[in-house]
C-alpha cells in the first residue's frame, strides 16, 4: 500500500516539475546566452529558441548549418533544423556531470557559417529530487558493552544522497525505543553525522540485542527517504574504547608523489590494560575501493603511506574513515577521519580542439578572412591552466581570440597559390605552469587557385627555317607556354593573331592546333615569292577572366635549286636557243665575239652561274669564260676555218641539283667585214687632215650619245614628275606595292667599252639594299631604245619575255613596256643608239649583285673595265 502511495507521489512530482520547467528561463549575461532547465528532461523536449535568441532567421538554420558543439565531450543538446529550437538531444543526469557541486553550467558553442561565427551559451542543469538518500550498507553492527555509562554516543553510518540543496539529505529519523535517541555532530565539511546516545544503561542479561531503524530524510517535496538496520549486540567487561588524539586529521599531498610516500601517522589510546588496551588500526568498513586502490595502512603502527597515483584531475581530496580497534573481547573501537587534499601539479599538456574543419580559401581572400575556428583546454587547474597559444613566425595567419579559450584562426596578409598550394598551419598551445607544458597541433588549409598568371611562352621570338616546295599539311614549329596557374586557370589554347602577309591573311598561309600549339602550312611556299613573314601566335588559358600573352614566329623560306638559268642576252638565244653572230675573218686571238648573260630566279649558291662550251664546229677556235659568259676566240681566224661556225653552250647554276640551260651560237665568219677601230687605224696611219676630222666625228658621235642618254632621262623625269597615273608616259615612280621608303639617291653610269660592244655600268641607290623600287613605263615612241625591268622574285619567264620582245620588234631596236615594281639592282638596260655609221652600238649592262656570285660579280667587273682600258690604248697608239 505504501509503495502505491510513494509511486503516485513521485509521479506527481514529476508532472508538476515537468510543467513547472516547461516555460524555460534564460538570461543574458556578459554577452552570453543562458538557459536553466531541470535535469532528466525527455528526448526531444526544448531547452529555447536558438534562432530567436541569437537573431537568426530560420533559413539560416539550414543554410548557415547551425550545429552546436558541447565542451562536456557528449552531445546533449542539439538543433531542430524546422524550428531553430535547442532540443534535448540525450538524457542528463546533473550527478554524472556535476556531483555534488552546488552549481552545474553545461557550456555549449553554436557554430555558423558562411560567414564562419560562433556563440557561447550556457545551458545551467537545475537538481531534481530524483534520488533518494541510501546508506552504504542496509545493516549495521554495534557491539556495546554493558558497562557503557549513560550518555555514551556511538556513531552510525552517514546516508548519502546525490542531490544537492533543498533535495539533499536533510535529518535522521530513529525508530522509537527506550534505551537510545538520536543525536547529531557536526563535522568541519558541514556534515551532520547521525549518533546513538545511550539513555538508559544496558543490562546484558535483560536484554542482549537491540534492533533499531535509522531513516534518512531529504528534503525535497514529495520526501524520499531511505533506512539502515542498527543491530546493537550488549557486550560484558571490556568497557572502554580506544581514543585519537583529534576526530579528524587534515593534510595534503602533491599528486605526482609516488609509491610508499608517507601521509600520516595515527595514534589511539586505550585506557584498558593487558589485551583489552592493545589496539590495531584498519580502515573504515565502509572505505571505497578508490581509498583502499590508493592507500594502506599498518596496522600496528598507524602509519597510512601511498599505495597508488595520485591525480587531481581524477580526485581532488579523499575522506579515509580510520577505526582502532582493541583486543579485548568483546573488541571495542574508536573512530577518526583523515582529510587529504591532493595538490595540483603542471602534469597535463594543453590539447588544442579543432570546433570547425577549415575551408579551402581563395589565393585572393582579403586580410582577416575566417579559416577555422579552435578551442584550447588544459586539465590542470590555476596558473597551471592558463593557456596562450602561438602561430610560427613567418605565417599569414593570425589568432583572435572570440571568448574564453576559444580563438578564429584568420589570415593576415596576401596569399600565393603559385608559392604555397596548402598551408599546414603549426600551432603551439604552451600553459602557464612551471616547468610549461606545451602541445602542437598542425591545420591543413588548402589555397584555392585564382587566374592572376597570363600563359608564358619559353621565348619571346621564335625563328624558323623553311624550305620551299614543301608538302602543304606538313608541320612548321610547336610552340609551348605555361600556367603558373591550376586546373581550368592552366589550361592553355593557341591562335594565330591576324596579321597581312602580302596582303593576304596569315590564316590562308597556315593554322595552328589550339590544343598543343603545332603550326602546320596551308599550302607549299615559293621562296621566289615570299622569302620571309612573321606569325603572332596568342596564348590564353580558360580563366574567368581569360589571361594571355603572345609570341612572334619568324618563318624563313630556303631557297631550293627550283629554277634553270635564263638567257638575258643574246635575246635570240631565248627563242629557241639560237643566235646568229658574225665575225670578221682577221680577227685575232681573244676576240670577243659576243658575250652571254644569264640570270637565275634563284639566289645564293642556286644562283651562281657557269658558261661551258659542250659543243664546236672547231673546238680550238673559240672558248667560253666560265664566270662571264665571253665567247672569244682562241687563236686568229684562217682562211681554213669554216665560214660557218656552230657552237652549243650550257649554262648552269651551282643548286643542287643543277639546272641548266643550253644555248646555240651561230657564227659566220666574213671577208671585209671589219671594226670602225680597224677604218680608223688604217686612217690614222695617213696623216693628213682626214684623220682629224675622223678623230673629230668619233668625239662628236661620242658627246651626241651622251648628250641624247641625258635628254632622255630628263625628259622622262618631267613627264614622271607631271603624270604618274598615265600609262602612256614614259616615267619611273615608287612603287606602291611594296612601300618601299627609299627612292633611286645616286645614279652613276660608267661607259666600258671592249671591241665593238660598249658597256655602261649602271648603279642606282644603295648597292648593300634592296629598299629601292620603282615603277617602269615605257612608250614606244622611240625605235632606237629599249627599256627592261626584271624583278628576280617576280615569276616573270625570262626567256617568253624576250621572245615577245624579239619577235615584236625588229632586230636592231626593241621596246619593252612594264609595270612591275622591282629593286634597281636588277634593272638591266639595253639601248640601242644608231648615230650613223661611225658609231657602234653602245649596251647599257646593270650587274644584280644578288642573282650572280661574288666571283662573276669580280670577274664581269674585270672584264668590263679590262675591255675599256684595252681600248683605250689600242686608240692612243692609233692615233699616235
Amino acid at each position: 500500500m505504501d509503495s502505491y502511495i510513494t509511486m503516485g507521489y513521485r509521479d506527481w512530482r514529476w508532472l508538476a516539475l515537468w510543467w513547472h520547467h516547461f516555460f524555460l528561463l534564460w538570461s543574458t549575461i556578459n554577452g552570453q546566452t543562458r538557459y536553466s532547465i531541470p535535469e532528466e528532461l525527455k528526448q526531444g523536449s526544448v531547452v529555447g529558441n536558438l534562432a530567436k535568441d541569437l537573431a537568426l532567421g530560420l533559413s539560416d538554420i539550414f543554410d548557415r548549418k547551425m550545429r552546436v558543439a558541447s565542451e562536456a565531450g557528449k552531445q546533449y543538446f542539439s538543433v531542430d533544423a524546422g524550428k531553430g529550437e535547442l532540443v534535448v538531444n540525450d538524457r542528463i543526469d546533473r550527478e554524472t556531470l556535476c556531483g555534488q557541486s552546488a552549481s552545474c553550467v553545461l557550456p555549449l558553442q553554436v557554430v555558423v557559417e558562411n560567414p564562419l561565427r560562433s556563440h557561447r551559451i550556457e545551458v545551467e542543469i537545475r537538481d531534481i529530487n530524483d534520488n533518494s538518500p541510501s546508506f552504504l550498507t542496509q545493516e549495521s553492527n554495534l557491539n556495546i558493552p554493558e558497562s557503557v555509562a549513560l550518555g555514551k554516543r556511538f556513531p552510525l553510518e552517514s546516508a548519502e544522497d546525490p542531490d544537492v540543496g533543498s533535495n539533499s539529505l536533510k535529518t535522521y529519523s530513529l525508530s522509537k525505543n527506550e534505551y537510545f535517541s538520536l543525536k547529531y555532530k557536526d563535522t568541519k565539511n558541514g556534515k551532520a553525522v547521525p549518533e546513538l546516545v545511550l539513555e538508559k544503561p544496558l543490562d546484558r542479561e535483560k536484554n542482549a540485542l537491540h534492533q533499531l531503524l535509522l531513516t534518512a530524510l531529504d528534503g525535497g517535496n514529495p520526501v524520499t527517504s531511505g533506512t539502515c538496520k542498527i543491530i546493537i549486540n550488549v557486550l560484558d567487561i571490556n568497557d572502554n574504547f580506544p581514543v585519537f588524539n583529534e576526530n579528524e586529521y587534515k593534510v595534503s599531498l602533491k599528486e605526482n608523489s609516488t609509491k610508499g610516500t608517507f601521509v600520516i601517522k595515527l595514534s589511539a589510546t586505550d585506557a584498558d590494560d593487558g589485551l583489552n588496551g592493545q589496539v590495531k588500526y584498519y580502515f573504515g568498513s565502509r572505505t571505497p575501493d578508490s581509498v583502499l586502490s590508493t592507500f594502506e595502512i599498518n596496522d600496528i603502527t598507524g602509519q597510512i603511506v601511498l599505495k597508488g597515483a595520485l591525480d587531481f584531475e581524477r580526485s581532488k581530496s579523499y575522506l579515509i574513515e580510520i577505526t582502532a580497534k582493541d583486543k579485548g573481547i568483546p573488541e571495542m573501537e574508536g573512530n577518526c577521519r583523515v582529510q587529504l587534499d591532493v595538490e595540483d601539479i603542471n602534469d597535463n599538456a594543453p590539447e588544442i580542439v579543432l570546433t570547425s574543419k577549415p575551408s579551402p580559401v581563395p589565393e585572393d581572400a582579403p586580410g582577416g578572412t575566417v579559416v577555422a575556428l579552435i578551442s584550447v583546454r588544459d586539465l590542470d587547474s590555476g596558473e597551471n591552466g592558463k593557456v596562450t597559444l602561438r602561430l610560427p613566425k613567418g605565417s599569414p595567419f593570425n589568432l583572435n581570440p572570440s571568448f574564453s579559450n576559444n580563438y578564429e584562426l584568420v589570415t593576415s596578409g596576401p596569399l600565393d597559390r603559385e608559392s604555397f598550394s596548402e598551408y599546414n598551419i603549426e600551432i603551439t598551445a604552451t600553459d602557464s605552469g612551471s616547468p610549461p607544458l606545451s602541445s602542437k597541433k598542425i591545420i591543413a588549409v588548402s589555397i584555392t587557385d585564382v587566374n592572376d598568371n597570363p600563359p608564358i611562352f619559353k621565348q619571346p621570338s621564335y625563328y624558323v627555317y623553311l624550305k620551299e616546295n614543301g608538302v602543304p599539311g606538313s608541320i612548321l614549329y610547336s610552340v609551348s607556354a605555361s600556367d603558373l596557374d591550376f586546373g581550368e586557370n592552366a589550361k592553355i589554347s593557341y591562335s594565330i593573331l591576324d596579321s597581312k602577309v602580302q596582303d593576304v591573311s596569315v590564316s590562308s598561309y597556315v593554322y595552328i592546333n589550339s590544343d598543343n600549339g603545332s603550326i602546320y602550312s596551308m599550302h607549299s611556299f615559293d621562296y621566289e615569292k615570299l622569302k620571309v613573314f612573321q606569325i603572332q601566335v596568342q596564348a590564353k588559358d580558360q580563366g574567368s577572366p581569360s589571361l594571355s600573352s603572345n609570341a612572334t614566329v619568324h618563318v624563313f623560306i630556303l631557297d631550293q635549286n627550283d629554277n634553270a638559268p635564263a638567257v638575258i642576252y643574246p635575246s635570240s638565244a631565248a627563242l629557241g636557243s639560237l643566235s646568229h653572230q658574225r665575225m670578221p675573218r682577221s680577227a685575232k686571238a681573244g676576240h670577243l665575239v659576243t658575250k652571254l648573260t644569264a640570270v637565275d630566279a634563284d639566289s645564293g649558291h642556286n644562283a651562281w652561274i657557269s658558261y661551258k662550251l659542250t659543243e664546236a664546229t672547231d673546238a680550238s677556235l673559240f672558248t667560253v669564260n666560265l664566270y662571264t659568259g665571253e665567247v672569244r676566240t682562241k687563236r686568229a681566224v684562217s682562211e681554213q676555218d669554216d665560214s660557218s661556225q656552230r657552237l652549243l653552250i650550257e649554262i648552269k647554276d651551282d643548286g643542287e641539283p643543277v639546272q641548266s640551260a643550253t644555248v646555240t651560237v651561230s657564227i659566220l665568219l666574213e671577208d671585209g667585214l671589219h671594226e670602225p677601230i680597224l677604218d680608223l687605224r688604217q686612217k690614222v696611219s695617213e696623216p693628213s687632215k682626214k684623220t682629224g676630222r675622223i678623230t673629230l666625228y668619233l668625239i662628236l658621235s661620242l658627246a651626241s650619245v651622251s648628250v641624247l642618254s641625258l635628254v632622255t632621262f630628263l625628259i622622262l623625269a618631267v613627264k614622271c614628275m607631271r603624270s604618274s597615273r598615265s600609262s602612256d608616259s614614259c616615267c619611273m615612280t615608287r612603287s606602291d606595292c611594296d612601300n618601299y621608303k627609299n627612292p633611286n639617291r645616286n645614279l652613276q653610269i660608267q661607259l666600258n667599252t671592249d671591241g665593238p660592244i660598249k658597256y655602261v655600268e649602271v648603279l642606282g641607290g644603295d648597292m648593300l639594299s634592296q629598299s629601292q623600287s620603282f615603277r617602269s613605263c615605257m612608250s614606244p615612241m622611240s625605235e632606237y631604245s629599249d627599256f627592261t625591268l626584271i624583278k628576280p622574285s617576280s615569276t616573270t619567264d625570262f626567256k617568253e619575255v624576250i621572245s615577245v620582245l624579239d619577235a615584236s620588234l625588229p632586230d636592231s631596236t626593241w621596246t619593252f613596256e612594264s609595270q612591275q615594281c622591282c629593286s634597281w639592282n636588277t634593272l638591266l638596260f639595253r639601248s640601242y643608239w644608231m648615230l650613223g655609221r661611225c658609231c657602234a652600238p653602245i649596251a647599257l649592262v646593270v650587274v644584280q649583285r644578288d642573282l650572280l656570285p661574288p666571283p662573276t660579280i669580280l670577274t664581269v667587273a674585270s672584264a668590263l673595265l679590262r675591255a675599256r682600258d684595252e681600248r683605250r690604248m689600242r686608240l692612243n697608239t692609233q692615233t699616235k
